[in-house]
């Protein structure tokens, strides 16, 4: 594949987005000029990519004519032969950067995202996991600057979670955290085992990127909105007053309850993202499953035997199925340093696209 044409194109759109960015009025619209300056950024690094790439490749020619008039002994042809392999192997770094420039972006990575985690099989064991998933993916989430915002949650009798959902802001959350979603698997001795058994449960994790008004239009008259107070221990001022909101989108009948604030209004407020999100979710996977079968459901039925990754406490390693890599971390895994798992899932997903495209 000739590449020269591709970064002559991203010269082209890096330029019209300077221009963009100097003109004021861009500013008018916070969401365009967000979205103009985190393309500017990407083109940035694939202009430097591309012309240094170009430049190697002119190197190269030089070299190898240079080859044709020397003899095979000589010093200079040597020379040429050595400085010939270590461009190659530059070439070949250079061109999967410029490459990966070509795989269309997912237009969600840079979204805010909002996860909900629900307990599978496996009673209370599987509660307590849900709140070590939530802890997990709280602290990666600080680790890399970003804000965690609970929305709702359905708390166990022993400290677990039936069910949380929570937000995270930030840059490139859904970029980073999509592959997330599934059926996690844990196996350990749980605190309750009188008899030291090995324990097998599962979580369900959703990544949904958050979506915009712009995105999802929801007419105020498909709503069944009713308001209750929330449940949990007493005492709490969050339980003492009808705060919680709870709202039935009639035409999916897709249903979002929110019971983290105190106030009525922010109940709603997040419980409508949270809305907004899974429909269009939802109206992305029906669009998927027309052209691409082979795309699985976020998340199965969470039984054991349906899992994307694996914690195996005993024996102190955390699997990927999907990529069929193990990390013997688990300690520190748990405790949200996950990036060792991203980064390689991240990576696989960019070859599978390269793969696709150069078919």
């Amino acid at each position: 594949m000739d590449l020269r044409p591709y970064i002559e194109k991203f010269r082209r759109r890096f330029a019209e987005l300077e221009m963009l960015l100097g003109d004021p009025k861009l500013f008018d619209n916070p969401q365009k000029a967000q979205e103009t300056t985190r393309e500017y950024s990407r083109l940035k690094d694939l202009v430097v990519h591309g012309e240094r790439y170009l430049k190697v490749i002119g190197d190269m020619e030089a070299h190898r004519e240079m080859l044709k008039t020397e003899p095979d002994s000589s010093e200079m042809a040597q020379m040429a032969r050595e400085e010939i392999a270590s461009l190659e192997a530059e070439e070949a770094k250079l061109r999967k950067l410029v490459l990966i420039g070509l795989v269309p972006a997912d237009a969600a990575d840079s979204r805010n995202t909002i996860i909900e985690i629900r307990a599978g099989a496996g009673g209370s064991e599987s509660a307590l996991f849900a709140a070590d998933l939530y802890r997990m993916y709280t602290r990666y989430s600080e680790e890399q600057g970003w804000k965690v915002e609970p929305m709702d949650s359905s708390p166990s009798d022993l400290g677990g979670f039936r069910e949380i959902v929570f937000g995270v802001t930030g840059s490139d959350v859904y970029k980073r955290l999509k592959f997330e979603s599934g059926v996690h698997r844990v196996q350990r001795v749980p605190a309750t085992e009188a008899q030291g058994r090995i324990h097998t449960s599962t979580c369900t994790v959703a990544v949904l990127p958050e979506a915009q008004e712009v995105d999802v239009e929801i007419k105020p008259d498909d709503l069944d909105i009713t308001c209750c107070r929330a449940s949990g221990p007493g005492g709490q001022g969050v339980n003492t007053t009808d705060s919680a909101v709870q709202i039935i989108h009639r035409p999916t009948g897709v249903t979002v309850r929110c019971a983290d604030e105190r106030s009525q209004q922010k109940n709603r407020i997040k419980a409508m993202r949270v809305l907004r999100s899974r429909i269009m979710e939802a109206r992305i996977a029906e669009e998927n499953a027309k052209y691409a079968a082979q795309r699985k459901a976020q998340v199965g039925t969470g039984e054991r035997n349906e899992r994307i990754r694996t914690y195996n406490f005993p024996q102190n390693r955390v699997t990927d199925h999907r990529i069929e890599l193990t990390l013997h971390n688990l300690p520190t895994f748990i405790q949200g340093d996950i990036d060792g798992m991203i980064e390689p899932l991240m990576s696989k997903d960019t070859e599978e696209k390269l793969a696709a495209l150069q078919v």
